[in-house]
Order: C-alpha cells, then sequence, then structure tokens
C-alpha cells in the first residue's frame, strides 16, 4: 500500500536539499535591500537623477510581488522542481545584464526580469523544506529558512556600501552568478517533485486571473514606492492608480472565487492559523522593513554617519538574528508556540520603544543594543510564526499558502517603507509648525539662546553679521528637533503595533506537538 501524501519525505538528505535552495533564497532576498545605498553611484553612472534610480528598487518589487502569490499554480502547471531551476537561471542571467546595463531603461528592464525570476524561488524553497523534513525538525528548518529571510535584507545595505564603495555598483550584481549557478546545478541534482505535485499542463490557464493579479500589484506597489514624491492624493495619477487598484483588487477576489482553475487558491484562507498568521507576518514586515530603512536614514541624516558606518552600526542586528535562529530552531516543539511569540513581539515593542527615547547625542553603544533586542525579537517571532501558520495544512497546500505567506510579508514590507518615508517628512512638518511657536522675541529662552549664540559668533565676524548667522544656527537646530521628533514618532508607533499583535496569538489553534518517527521510517 503505498505511503500516504504527508508521510512522503525525499531521497536525499533534507539538510543537502536546505543548502541547495538557501542558496537561491539568500541571493533573491539580499537583491531587495543590496541596491539601495548604490542609488546615487548607480543615477550618476547612467546620467539620471536620483528620483528616476529609485525605479531599479520600484521596478523589482513590481515584477517579484506579481510572480508571488502564483507560485503554488507554477508549481502545479510546469512541476516545481523545473519552475525552481528556470527561475534560478532566469535570476541569474538578470543579474548579468544588470552588472552589464549601459542605460537606466536596460537596467530597469533587467530588474523586470530579476524579479519575475526571483518571485517564485522564496516560496518554492519554503515549500520544499517544509514537506522534506518530517513535523518534528520542521522548525529547524524554518529557523534556517529564517536566516535567509530575515538576515539577508539586514546585510544588504552593508553588503551593497562595501562593494560599491571599494568595486563598483555593478558588482553588486555580478556576484550572483557564481551564486547563482552552483544553487541550479545543486537544485538539479537534489530536488524533486513529491508524487502529489502532478505537472498538469493540459489545465486552463487563469488569464482573467493573472490579468487581475497584475494589475492590483503593480499599482499597490508603484503607488506605495512613489506616493510621498508624488503627494500621495494630491497627485491626479495617485487617485486613479488606487482607483484601479482597488477595482482590480476586488474583480481578483471574486473571480478566484468564481473560476474552476483558479490561479491562486484562495480558500486556504479558510484556516485559522493561516489567516491570523498572515497578518501578523504583514505587521511584521512593515516593522522589519520600516526600521531597516530608518534607522540608517536618522544615522546618516541627523548623526552624520558615512553610509557604511551607519551599516556597520545595524550589523550587531543581523549577527544576533543570525545566532538566535539557531537557539530558536531547537526551541520549537519544547516550549508553546504562543509563549515564544508573545515573547518575541514584546521583545520587539521593547527595542522600538528604546529607539524611540533616542537624541542627537546618542552614542554608537545607544543604538547598537535596540538593534540586537530587535534581532532577536524578530528570531522569535519568525520562526514559530511560519510553523504555526504552516501547521493545519496538507502538504498538497503548502506552495499556494508559501507564495500567499510571503507575498504579504513584502506588501507588509513595503507598506512599512511607505509609512516611514511619509511620516518624517510631513511629521517633520508638523513638529516645525509646534516648535516655532515658541521663537518669539517675548520668549526668554529664544531670547538667552539668540543673545549667547550671537556673542560666539561676534568674536569671528561683525555684530550684524553675528546676529543674521546666529538666527541660521536656530533655525538648523529647530529643523534637526523636528525631524528628531518625527523619527521618535514612528519608532514609538512601531512599538505600538507590536503590542497589538499579542491578542491575536491567542486566536492561534494550538499545534500538537508531532510524534517522532517510528524506527526504521524515512
Amino acid at each position: 500500500m503505498p505511503p500516504a501524501p504527508q508521510q512522503w519525505q525525499p531521497r536525499h538528505n533534507p539538510w543537502l536539499i536546505t543548502v541547495s535552495v538557501m542558496m537561491a533564497v539568500f541571493m533573491e532576498v539580499l537583491d531587495t535591500s543590496i541596491a539601495n545605498v548604490a542609488l546615487p553611484h548607480i543615477a550618476g553612472s547612467l546620467s539620471a537623477t536620483t528620483d528616476e534610480a529609485t525605479w531599479v528598487l520600484t521596478s523589482y518589487l513590481v515584477s517579484n510581488a506579481i510572480i508571488l502569490p502564483m507560485t503554488g499554480w507554477l508549481g502545479n502547471y510546469f512541476g516545481r522542481k523545473r519552475v525552481l531551476i528556470t527561475c534560478i537561471t532566469l535570476f541569474t542571467i538578470a543579474s548579468a545584464l544588470c552588472g552589464l546595463a549601459w542605460s537606466l531603461p536596460t537596467l530597469i528592464i533587467a530588474r523586470i526580469l530579476q524579479g519575475a525570476g526571483g518571485g517564485a524561488m522564496v516560496p518554492i524553497a519554503q515549500a520544499i523544506m517544509l514537506e522534506s523534513f518530517p513535523p518534528q525538525k520542521r522548525g529547524q528548518a524554518m529557523a534556517v529558512f529564517a536566516m535567509g529571510v530575515v538576515v539577508a535584507p539586514i546585510l544588504g545595505p552593508t553588503v551593497g556600501g562595501w562593494i560599491t564603495d571599494n568595486y563598483s555598483w555593478r558588482w553588486i550584481f555580478y556576484i550572483n552568478l557564481p551564486v547563482g549557478i552552483a544553487a541550479a546545478l545543486m537544485a538539479r541534482w537534489v530536488v524533486e517533485d513529491p508524487p502529489y505535485i502532478q505537472r498538469n499542463a493540459k489545465a486552463d490557464i487563469d488569464f482573467i486571473g493573472f490579468g487581475l493579479l497584475a494589475i492590483w500589484l503593480a499599482t499597490l506597489q508603484i503607488i506605495l514606492d512613489k506616493g510621498q514624491e508624488a503627494d500621495w492624493f494630491g497627485a491626479h495619477w495617485i487617485c486613479w492608480f488606487t482607483a484601479t487598484s482597488i477595482a482590480s483588487f476586488i474583480g481578483f477576489i471574486a473571480w478566484e472565487f468564481y473560476t474552476e482553475h483558479p490561479l491562486v487558491d484562495l480558500r486556504v484562507f479558510k484556516n485559522r492559523n493561516f489567516a491570523i498568521g498572515v497578518i501578523l507576518m504583514t505587521s511584521l514586515g512593515a516593522i522589519l522593513y520600516g526600521t531597516t530603512a530608518q534607522l540608517p536614514l536618522f544615522l546618516q541624516t541627523l548623526m552624520g554617519y558615512p553610509a557604511l558606518q551607519a551599516g556597520y552600526a545595524l550589523s550587531p542586528r543581523g549577527v544576533a538574528a543570525f545566532a538566535t535562529t539557531l537557539v530558536v530552531g531547537r526551541l520549537v516543539g519544547k516550549i508553546p508556540m504562543r509563549w515564544m511569540l508573545g515573547f518575541g513581539f514584546v521583545m520587539l515593542a521593547v527595542s522600538s520603544f528604546m529607539l524611540g527615547n533616542i537624541n542627537l547625542q546618542v552614542s554608537q553603544t545607544d543604538v547598537i543594543w535596540p538593534s540586537i533586542i530587535n534581532g532577536i525579537a524578530i528570531s522569535f517571532i519568525f520562526v514559530p510564526l511560519t510553523t504555526t501558520t504552516m501547521s493545519q495544512l496538507a502538504q498538497q497546500q503548502l506552495g499556494n499558502a508559501s507564495g500567499l505567506y510571503n507575498l504579504m510579508r513584502n506588501l507588509g514590507g513595503s507598506i512599512g517603507i511607505a509609512f516611514v518615508t511619509t511620516m518624517l517628512a510631513r511629521g517633520a512638518q508638523v513638529h516645525q509648525a509646534y516648535l516655532v511657536g515658541d521663537l518669539t522675541p517675548t520668549d526668554a529662552a529664544f531670547k538667552h539662546t539668540l543673545a549667547a549664540t550671537t556673542g560666539a559668533l561676534a568674536q569671528q565676524t561683525d555684530p550684524a553679521t553675528a546676529k543674521t548667522q546666529a538666527y541660521a544656527v536656530i533655525a538648523n537646530t529647530l529643523d534637526q528637533q523636528a525631524h528628531l521628533l518625527a523619527f521618535v514618532d514612528v519608532f514609538m508607533l512601531f512599538g505600538a503595533l507590536a503590542l497589538c499583535g499579542i491578542p491575536l496569538l491567542l486566536l492561534f489553534k494550538k499545534v500538537k506537538s508531532p510524534q517522532k518517527p517510528a524506527p526504521g521510517a524515512h
């Protein structure tokens, strides 16, 4: 009698499979953030403005987002192993084209291809790892997966800054070539399709679903990336894109439930653990990517750190996340998931509130310790959250579920970054408006500061010029304080968002500890 589908195990060692797919995952996730610090260099090299160069990031995220939820369908239509190898190959070739790009349009086209190739790699790798390990070892598997998905975006700006400063921005793409070739060869050798993944090339292609999905995600991603730059709903095209995105989203949901062979099986959201897990992962993505975008900005714009030094200040966060995942993977199954998740969200809130106490006199240590706590917290959340979210699903559902799960993590990240850029720009204006109310000739503190600053400057120039310069110094201090308060507000809001996730943990169905396999079982 053939074994049940849920008992299937691969022929090769699961850890060997893990090495092959994690090379591709780390490479792909690293590329979501590695180009950020190189944008000024790219713009200068290709005769473009910095604003135009941001399409290098947007184009990648758009194509990546469109492919992500299609992962389950692609695996069933073409075969999962074939899709994985094709994606790695496309990503590697596109990386070479990015490095060779001779103009901004060619680089953007290459980045679209790169995003399309990378979109399916992460969810396919996650599904393969969940299937390859027995249930009692899936926590360890997700710990290794977390190292790629959590640590890579944190290290991206540091690695990108070092390569750009010491070599050329083109090498941030060229470094993918040896990794991609090795990953494709290893995947061809050790990865195999489970028996329940039946290649079905005769099935109807859901063209309508694909069109609605592409329009919805493309418009949404462009709105999130360009919204603040275009003054949000002050721009007519943002209004039209928003209406289009909402209409296509509603149409996509309705069509996918109506059609017989949907592109994305949304019925998986009927599983309570999966639905709650997706909500929590979206908020975690917003905090993770938002903090990753905000902290270097604070260090560079207000503290005067160079890009590479700002990256070094954040690197302990990645080291802490990497080290903690090794421990958390072994704790899964021994400590209740809710306890681990609760501890993780509390620590995430603590780290955000600690960063909310920053000022312009903080030392590097004052930034490093909250970053370390943040890295520990993310590891305590990511590993048990992924394990719990997928715990109630059949193996046949993992491919489709992984695509949706990773899509919402990425969208959460885009929302977090858009929130940060908007709050910093507009929050600084609000605080400046409040603070300037105290800078009046009748305010004693203002009069004292103006007199002291004028007196200090008068030693180097005439009194009239000194007074003009004193006003400029005070205005600059006001601007810095307004921006500082905007940073504080965002960190505090991230802390509150982390605490809001804790009540949702009570809605998870309890995950039963998996039984150990019988002696001699594979």
